[in-house]
């Protein structure tokens, strides 16, 4: 008989997750007890411990992620063709705080410093790059024929490159759809990592330099020029001049040891599997609360992959007042599904799915772990920028592309990806991608930058937690490149709730 080829996460769970592919009839000790699978359980799929029956809850992690719309023999497959969401409606909560203290998962064995680069408003930035933010669609490829041009002439020379990133808004959009189009745009403008931004404009747009600019507030004139392309008669000249200003001025900063209270991290996962909420995502979890411990900042997003897992968020609240601005978090992305006449609690990834996450309570419960056992200091609307140090919740969806902008927006100098099928996608800023399970970090290694799969072999979560920890410094202090870095990868996404004229 196997003995490794499932795992209960919990004591309480009616489920155990495979390991790997089984097939009907092989049998496994489990809690000292045989179990003989009656179906193929494939590999992240869930496997009943007992008989269940119709209307039971299941319970994984030690939480309820459904209810079964069928029997289920104690060796049978748990997923989507018999477990069903027990989700519905908007809910009322209750503040219920549990206390927790932050300073206890200190660690002075790891780093307490990076070398990053101390700008004018003492926001510290870890790489020194150039930027082309164009505020409308419209000029994608004069932005992108600058940025190519720029830096093929002036990477490595005092500057890590220059790049633009694309976008189709800016233009025929009203009221708030075209307020998310500037915050986030704003965002990418203020961003510690660029040394010198080149905001370029069209003229005619909703977006014009001159909407614009009230969204940047105070800037730094040195750092920050504009170019209105319809206003000047040849737009490559000019906007090759102000790139060379920049970068004059982007050649004067240097690497300088900082704490890494200064550090602020993302936290987003994508293209989850059946070991998301198992490895990779408690594992971001673990390396969230070294950092918050040494006073930086996680960024943690994917509102609708909080629904049935939101009230563990809440009893963290750092006070009743942002209690409350959780529950306005949760409620007004509902509400956002209404408004749009969709299913408030779906899971609707194929991906997802295959990989073994059956229902949105399911996926939440494993997603929020990212989060660790921190205390949440504050709620961010879309577009803000984070100004309390420890754990943030960030408004965003779920979409991978626009909520890593929205990370990045929020401040992020790196984001934490993790992944159970893959993806070679990229943000604005370092996105370091972990492998939930080995055989993708073998499959994959020009995407994965960490395996957190080993955490099923043998490594303890507390050894690779301190290897990702000092990873993240690396990559802060300029020693490491992610692999979406070394591909060129860097996209943005816009967050869009609006008409288009």
């Amino acid at each position: 008989m196997a003995e490794s080829a499932f795992l209960q996460i919990h004591a309480h769970d009616h489920v155990s997750v495979a390991l790997r592919d089984v097939e009907p009839g092989e049998a496994f000790v489990l809690n000292e007890r045989s179990i003989v699978a009656k179906e193929k359980i494939p590999k992240g799929h869930k496997m009943a411990l007992c008989h269940l029956t119709v209307g039971d809850h299941v319970m994984k992690y030690g939480a309820p992620i459904g209810h079964l719309i069928s029997d289920v023999p104690e060796g049978g497959h748990v997923h989507a063709h018999n477990l069903v969401t027990n989700l519905s409606g908007k809910l009322d909560y209750t503040y219920q705080p549990v206390a927790l203290s932050e300073k206890n998962n200190a660690d002075e064995t790891l780093p307490q410093f990076f070398e990053g680069y101390v700008r004018t408003h003492g926001e510290v930035g870890i790489r020194n790059e150039i930027w082309i933010i164009n505020t409308v669609g419209c000029i994608n490829k004069v932005a992108e024929r600058l940025a190519a041009a720029a830096h093929a002439r002036f990477a490595g020379q005092g500057v890590d490159g220059v790049y633009h990133f694309a976008h189709p808004y800016g233009c025929s959009q009203l009221g708030g759809d075209l307020l998310y189009t500037q915050k986030a745009l704003a965002g990418l403008v203020s961003h510690p990592n660029a040394a010198g931004v080149l905001v370029l404009g069209l003229g005619c747009e909703n977006n014009r330099i001159q909407d614009f600019l009230p969204h940047l507030g105070q800037y730094d004139q040195q750092r920050i020029l504009f170019l209105q392309v319809q206003s000047v008669q040849d737009e490559w000249e000019e906007g090759m001049a102000k790139i060379e200003q920049l970068v004059e001025q982007a050649r004067q900063d240097r690497r300088q040891t900082v704490s890494v209270a200064k550090l602020k991290v993302g936290l987003k996962c994508g293209g989850s599997d059946g070991f998301s909420g198992i490895t990779a995502n408690p594992l971001i979890g673990a390396v969230s609360d070294l950092l918050v411990a040494n006073g930086a900042t996680s960024l943690l997003t994917e509102v609708p992959e909080m629904f049935g897992a939101e009230t563990i968020l809440m009893d963290r609240a750092k006070n009743e007042e942002v209690f409350h601005k959780i529950v306005h978090l949760i409620n007004s992305f509902k509400d956002y599904y209404t408004r749009h006449n969709q299913v408030i609690y779906e899971n609707p990834s194929p991906g997802n799915k295959e990989g073994g996450i059956t229902t949105l309570e399911e996926k939440s419960l494993g997603c929020t772990q990212k989060g660790g056992h921190s205390t949440v200091q504050d709620v961010l609307a879309y577009g803000d920028v984070s100004v309390n140090a420890g754990l943030n919740l960030v408004e965003a969806p779920g979409n991978d592309m626009v909520s890593v902008t929205a990370l990045i927006d929020a401040g992020a100098h790196i984001v934490l990806f993790s992944t159970g099928r893959g993806t070679p996608l990229g943000g604005a800023v370092p996105t370091l991608k972990i492998a939930t399970n080995s055989t993708l970090a073998s499959q994959k290694p020009h995407w994965i930058d960490f395996d957190a799969g080993r955490l099923l072999t043998g490594s303890t979560q507390y050894d690779l937690a301190a290897e990702l920890y000092r990873q993240i410094i690396d990559v802060a202090s300029g020693k490491t490149m992610t692999k979406n870095e070394q591909n060129a990868f860097r996209e943005i996404a816009i967050f869009k709730d609006g008409v288009t004229l």
